[in-house]
């Protein structure tokens, strides 16, 4: 007589533990003890209930549950998430109860009353994964709900679990438990709006979106994404600010979104707005400062001149936006968001349409990038940005294979880059333009690391200068430092269009640190976010041949050489100062078939 098969079914798998439990318990064991039963019945319970699940058993510190529909089982993971950090509100270390919870979308064993299987215990393992009063899904559970709650997850990856044959891929969300969550059991899917949040920093957070061009002339747009760069930099100069990078926040022009979203999505407070107006020798610049946790408007002004009184406009605006946000900042934090300014306009003009081509990064706006800047020199020959970007330029044009003459471009971007430093040592754009270009070009790594570290003195807010601190460290050969830069490059600008510089240089700073599996990973997230960028192919082709995946290796090798056919191992090894993580890097490179 055959053998009853296992009844099976699909569900969501809803784990909980509390964090610290068996502490708590040693510390007030009966107090403890009645603190959870009373979470428990009053708030957890009732919530899975509204949320049409079932508690499939309790253990000690825990209990398991089962639901039909993913995303209630997520909606009641937030809300129990939701309803503790209430509870917790004004208790004591010892009184606190903190619950994990793990979220699994899967086949389960259904004996009894109770579920088995892998579906059970990969919730349990994310359980495990998530931070105290946090939440933490499979990679399952995050691509049924992308789409339908507004919630945004970090990817931790792939993690491996006891008993579980596969790897799991991981979600972990961080709530932002200052918004309320609909608790109605009968609501739909789109009133479910639990927004999981960067977390914000321990100072002034803004953001400052692209100023509308007003002008009515399309020619103008430049100068009005000019001037918003400037603003950038004035307020990031400031130590007590956390600004983001102009490239995230560049992401959102042209994009009609509230406040509120943008805010969450950058893990900023203050979201600054503007616009410009440019009528021959008129300007008109208007600006208004936006709380967006609660969508209130901090500030508002008008500024009026002349095209000429520019700088001194956009001085105005960084100063009245430090006074709203932080009335006690001193004077002398607002004195650092004055800068040097080129006395001769065109020069200043010339310089921002030179910006507005080099960001499109292909091979002939970087021909006319260096055409502006020539004319900007020309004009102005004072003008340090201009030089320093110029050494950079020519930094691009070597990385890429589209020098002409290699050499005469790196004797020419060394000479511009000692020209800007020579002229403004006190610009932190022009030091870390200078300083990479300087590490990168001519191998002067001690000086190159020295004013990248200057610039970041000057201005700690800026991802640029922590991504290229990050490539100067990596020539120099501190990795560990150049890690951590390209971490803190990717913080400040979390939705920055050319990523592929910050992934690809963490993926080298890994790689030569001897973690080859993460510094693939990250490579190949660098060639998808900027597959015309050959460094990430570098770099993801030597970690697959170091792991052993040496056909992987030259495959990638073969779509590097695609892009640039004139690529030998010779460039890459001018490049870095020797050690032994440089020649594994370099052996790997070999075992993928790069060219000698």
């Amino acid at each position: 007589m055959p053998l009853d098969r296992p009844t099976r079914k699909l569900a969501a798998v809803l784990a909980a533990d509390v964090a610290g439990y068996s502490r708590l318990m040693g510390v007030d064991e009966e107090g403890t003890y009645a603190r959870l039963k009373g979470h428990l019945r009053e708030l957890i319970e009732p919530k899975i209930g509204e949320h049409r699940g079932r508690i499939v058993k309790t253990t000690g510190d825990g209990l398991l549950a089962e639901f039909a529909s993913i995303v209630d089982a997520v909606g009641c993971a937030f809300e129990v998430q939701r309803g503790m950090a209430e509870r917790n509100a004004g208790a004591s270390a010892g009184e606190r109860i903190d619950f994990r919870l793990g979220v699994n979308a899967g086949e389960v064993i259904v004996e009894g009353g109770d579920i088995y299987g892998d579906g059970v215990n990969v919730a349990a393992r994310l359980e495990g994964l998530a931070e105290p009063g946090g939440v933490c899904v499979s990679a399952d559970v995050y691509e049924q709900i992308r789409d339908k709650l507004d919630v945004a997850f970090e990817d931790i990856g792939e993690q491996t679990a006891k008993n579980i044959a596969r790897p799991v891929r991981a979600y972990r969300a961080r709530l932002d438990l200052g918004t309320a969550v609909p608790s109605d059991a009968e609501a739909t899917v789109s009133s479910v709006r639990e927004r999981v949040a960067l977390a914000k920093p321990d100072k002034p957070s803004l953001a400052v979106l692209p100023f509308a061009n007003m002008s009515g002339d399309p020619e103008q747009e430049y100068f009005a994404d000019g001037i918003t760069e400037d603003i950038i930099t004035a307020l990031s100069r400031m130590r007590s600010f956390f600004v983001i990078a102009r490239n995230s926040t560049f992401t959102y022009k042209g994009r009609a979104l509230a406040a509120k979203q943008i805010g969450r999505e950058l893990g900023v407070r203050y979201i600054l707005e503007g616009s410009v107006r440019k009528a021959g020798a008129r300007l008109r610049i208007t600006g208004q400062l936006i709380d967006a946790e609660t969508d209130v408007q901090v500030w508002a002004d008008r500024y009026d001149g002349v095209v000429e009184d520019v700088f001194d406009l956009q001085d105005r605006i960084a100063e009245s936006v430090a006074a709203a946000i932080e009335p006690r900042l001193q004077r002398a934090e607002i004195e650092r968001a004055r800068r040097k300014h080129p006395d001769n306009l065109g020069a200043y003009d010339r310089y921002l349409r030179a910006l507005a081509n080099f960001y499109l990064a292909g091979r002939d706006d970087l021909a006319r990038t260096l055409s502006y800047l020539k004319e900007a020199i020309r004009l102005y020959p004072d003008y340090a940005p201009a030089y320093a970007l110029a050494a950079g330029c020519c930094v691009h044009r070597v990385n890429e294979g589209w020098a002409e003459d290699d050499e005469h471009d790196r004797a020419e971007g060394a000479r511009l880059a000692r020209a800007a430093v020579e002229r403004d040592r006190d610009d932190p754009t022009v030091l870390w333009m200078a300083g990479h270009a300087l590490g990168y070009l001519a191998q002067e790594w001690e000086t190159a690391v020295a004013l990248l570290d200057r610039s970041l003195a000057l201005n700690p807010n800026s991802a640029s200068a922590h991504s290229f601190s990050g490539w100067g460290r990596c020539y120099f050969g501190d990795y560990e430092t150049a890690i951590q830069h390209f971490q803190v490059a990717m913080r400040l600008s979390p939705v920055d269009r050319m990523s592929f510089l910050y992934l690809s240089g963490l993926a080298a700073a890994l790689c030569f640190s001897g973690r080859t599996k993460e510094a693939a990973e990250w490579a190949a997230k660098a060639v998808q976010e900027g597959p015309k960028w050959t460094t990430g192919y570098r770099v993801l082709a030597s970690s697959l041949a170091q792991l052993g995946r040496v056909d992987e290796a030259k495959a990638v090798m073969q779509r590097l050489l695609a892009l640039e056919p004139n690529y030998v191992l010779a460039m890459t090894v001018r490049v870095y100062r020797p050690s032994p993580a440089i020649e594994r890097y370099l052996e790997g490179l070999r075992m993928a078939g790069a060219p000698g």
